[in-house]
C-alpha cells in the first residue's frame, strides 16, 4: 500500500473548516447566553405633541377631550353653488376620431368633450357653451353647443 496522500493544503483546508464550525458553535452557544428583552424594554410611548418616547406619559397632565371635537373625516365644506352652464374656446378637435377639448373662460382649465356630447357640429376655435360633468378619467363637456 502507498503512503497517504495528505498534502498541506487539504490540511489547512480541513484546519479552516473546523475553525469555522467551532467558531459558529460558539456564536450559537453565546446568543443562547444572552438575556431576552422583556415586554417593557420593547414599549414606545407617544408625548402629546406625537413624539416616541421610552419614558411614560405624567398622569397628572392628562387632559380630557369631549368627543364632540373630535373630527375623524374631512370636514364638512358649505355647499357652494358653481355655475352650470360655462362658455369657452375649443382649442383642438379631431372630427376623424370625433374628440377635442374646450378651454373654460373663466377657470382657463381644457376640458374634454366627445361628438356624441355635442348638440350640434363644431370645429377648432368656436366658442360655445357647455356643462361639465365628471366622466371617468375627469371631467367632460356635456350640451355642447356653438354660442351665437
Amino acid at each position: 500500500m502507498g503512503r497517504s496522500q495528505e498534502t498541506f493544503g487539504k490540511k489547512e483546508v480541513r484546519n479552516k473548516k473546523a475553525k469555522k464550525k467551532r467558531d459558529k458553535e460558539a456564536k450559537r452557544q453565546e446568543k443562547r447566553g444572552q438575556d431576552k428583552k422583556s415586554l417593557d424594554d420593547m414599549i414606545m410611548y407617544v408625548d402629546a405633541n406625537g413624539n416616541f418616547t421610552e419614558t411614560p406619559p405624567d398622569p397628572s397632565l392628562k387632559e380630557e377631550i369631549e368627543i364632540e371635537n373630535i373630527e375623524i373625516s374631512v370636514s364638512k365644506r358649505e355647499d357652494v353653488e358653481e355655475e352650470i352652464e360655462r362658455t369657452g374656446t375649443v382649442t383642438f378637435f379631431n372630427d376623424d376620431k370625433g374628440f377635442g377639448f374646450i378651454k373654460d373662460t373663466v377657470s382657463g382649465e381644457s376640458v374634454f368633450v366627445h361628438i356624441n356630447n355635442t348638440l350640434e357640429p363644431i370645429k377648432e376655435n368656436n366658442l360655445v357653451k357647455f356643462e361639465v360633468e365628471m366622466g371617468t378619467q375627469g371631467p367632460v363637456a356635456v350640451k355642447v353647443e356653438v354660442k351665437r
